[in-house]
């Protein structure tokens, strides 16, 4: 425990009270939680679900069979991906559990754990936790932030156990339109590392792009498995509900380690996830408009104070570059004083995020264009 950093978000949230305690109107950019609703469908069937009194009981931890067969049918119908719902499918408590856990399920103490560098804080707290070695994987803008897994050492890879990576990327905002996946499956097969992707943002994308899974690249289901979350894809955070897919044996070792330590996910959040997962592409569609327009009008306001910012194609995530003689924090804590707005430090995410902030555009346009003009106002910097 002593090793862990304080979590990023836990940080966040307790400077956003010490601002709103002194009486300062704080607006926050830094934690990606959708203001939008949960589709009302879905909310009517986690209603229906919850007065039946069979779903008061202890679930399975392998869950339901129309919840895992709606997984399956998902990945069919969106992805191209033939899974087996007995098998290749295990509910998740959301996916950060899914992706420590599978921490726990595969690492040993001394192995290492090659995680995306900046990336989610749990890819290397997973790690940490059980007692593994996070070695990190440099994602830069030079190389379309995909690491270069021919940089990875021999040393590294004969200790690797486990590969965690995740498109459309948090905090980046970059997505895979190349022959990535391919060669991250090779990659994983070759060196016997098994691979994870964390598949949280596949239904947020813009202008056209339609993200692909990792499980769609040949040899993948061999090489590893994919964490999908309905917490952005339908704004269901508050639910704690997605689904580990892939690989047999992986999501076996999950299983029996879930096994000993929760008791499953609440049968009447397995079948409202049923409901979202049949008719959610409609609601995802709209929602992608929403960002899609809160992503253009923070990118004309950070242009506006001189801030060049390359539209992402996917994610509710802006990654910015700050000003010359800023770091990361100093930038976070100008933003913060002078226009009392709250951004996420990119070096929070790790080393090769410093020289950056995270902007997150899950709140009313309203209140984000307010935010945008208090930048604007207070934050003007030579182009």
């Amino acid at each position: 425990m002593t090793q862990l950093p304080p979590y990023l978000f836990a940080e966040l949230e307790r400077k956003i009270e010490q601002k709103r305690a002194a009486g300062v109107d704080v607006i926050s950019l830094g934690i990606g939680d959708p203001d939008l609703p949960t589709p009302a469908a879905v909310v009517e069937e986690g209603q229906r679900q919850l007065a039946r009194p069979d779903t008061h009981q202890y679930p399975s931890n392998r869950g339901r069979p129309a919840f895992r067969q709606a997984v399956a049918d998902f990945y069919r119908r969106r992805f191209g991906v033939e899974v087996d719902p007995d098998t290749e499918v295990l509910p998740l408590l959301g996916g950060k559990e899914g992706v420590a856990h599978i921490c726990w399920a595969m690492l040993d103490p001394g192995d290492v754990c090659l995680a995306a560098d900046p990336g989610y804080p749990v890819y290397t707290s997973g790690s940490l936790l059980c007692g593994a070695e996070p070695v990190l994987m440099p994602l830069t803008a030079a190389h379309g932030f995909q690491p270069n897994l021919d940089a990875i050492t021999a040393p590294q890879r004969d200790r690797a156990n486990l590969l965690f990576c995740n498109y459309p990327n948090n905090p980046t905002g970059a997505v895979i339109d190349d022959d990535f996946f391919e060669r991250l499956a090779r990659f994983g097969l070759e060196h016997e590392i098994p691979i994870v992707h964390d598949n949280a943002y596949s239904e947020i994308t813009f202008d056209g792009y339609v993200a692909p899974s990792f499980l769609q690249a040949p040899g993948a289901k061999e090489a590893g498995i994919e964490m999908f979350s309905l917490s952005k894809a339908y704004n269901m955070t508050g639910w704690r509900t997605g689904a580990a897919v892939g690989n047999a044996a992986m999501i076996e070792a999950l299983w029996k380690l879930k096994t000993n330590i929760d008791s499953g996910m609440f049968e009447a959040v397995q079948m409202a996830s049923v409901r979202a997962l049949a008719e959610g592409s409609g609601v995802a569609r709209e929602m992608c408009e929403v960002y899609r327009r809160r992503r253009d009008l923070a990118v004309a306001a950070l242009r506006a104070v001189g801030i060049d910012v390359d539209p992402p194609r996917g994610t509710m995530y802006i990654w910015v570059p700050v000003p010359e003689g800023h770091s990361s924090v100093s930038f976070t804590e100008l933003v913060l004083e002078q226009a009392g707005v709250v951004v996420s430090p990119g070096s929070s995410y790790g080393p090769n995020g410093e020289g950056y902030v995270r902007i997150s555009l899950t709140l009313s346009d309203e209140r984000l264009r307010e935010a945008m003009q208090r930048i604007e106002q207070h934050l003007r910097v030579a182009a």
